[in-house]
């Protein structure tokens, strides 16, 4: 579980998140959402510590990352997992290479171990037999898993994706999707997406919190979210015509 306390964070005069309290639950896909310039990114970056709130606290498993010395916060840090938004494969680099990296990084493992780790995450994600492949042979779809198998191949306890269907048609999203809630439950992983498909907010918000100007403005799940009284949300899910319907349907 993850929680935050009060998160303010503020760039010079511009206070860009303004108090906002928020637990994350463990097994579940957490997801925040809100439109550009609600504070979504900041946010998360606070919760992973690349930046530093203002004022606030943030919470692993009942421990203050936010007071932890820099030495403390890397024990936390090799529990995370994360998936960027633009998957961030080095190109130069094989498949296997780019899932191989955090093993390198951060283990002693001998190199079958690593070997073996990888072939796993990878056979895990469907990609057998795609080790020696580059990002640039690859599809979009492809690269997303190959992050999703990186992210997880340290075996994390908390897993972050930024925008995790960014850039993918609708069906490869929902397969993304799917991938995410499942290793999210296999796992037991605390997994907290930011994300703007309302695909995923429909499909796998098992947990949902909505930024607005800096503010929680409202939380709740995919099954309540349609059926909410809050403006701002209102006007976030159902921006688009066929939403708006579904939404009278729903109501009817």
């Amino acid at each position: 579980m993850i929680k935050a306390v009060n998160i303010k964070k503020s760039f010079g005069d511009k206070e860009v998140l303004k108090g906002i309290n928020a637990q994350f639950e463990t097994g579940k896909i957490n997801l925040v959402i809100g439109s550009s310039g609600s504070g979504k990114t900041v946010f998360m970056k606070c919760l992973i510590g690349l930046m530093e709130p203002t004022s606030g606290d943030v919470f692993y498993d009942g421990i203050n990352f936010t007071e932890l010395n820099q030495r403390e916060k890397k024990g936390i840090r090799t529990k995370i997992g994360m998936l960027f938004q633009g998957s961030a494969l080095f190109d130069s680099m094989t498949v296997q290479e780019n899932v191989k990296f955090p093993l390198d990084m951060f283990t002693n493992l001998t190199q079958k171990e690593k070997l073996d780790r990888v072939n796993f995450c990878l056979e895990r994600v469907t990609l057998n037999g795609a080790n020696d492949k580059f990002p640039g042979e690859i599809s979009g779809g492809m690269m997303k898993r190959v992050g999703i198998a990186r992210a997880i191949v340290l075996n994390p306890k908390y897993l972050f994706c930024d925008e995790p269907n960014s850039g993918l048609d609708p069906k490869t999203a929902i397969v993304i999707d799917d991938l995410l809630r499942d290793i999210t439950k296999e796992y037991n992983m605390t997994t907290i997406m930011n994300t703007h498909d309302m695909n995923s907010v429909l499909g796998i918000g098992e947990k949902i919190v909505f930024l607005h100007h800096g503010l929680k403005e409202w939380e709740g799940n995919n099954k309540e979210v349609l059926k909410s009284n809050n403006e701002a949300v209102n006007d976030f899910i159902f921006a688009s015509e066929f939403l708006k319907a579904l939404k009278d349907g729903a109501g009817k």
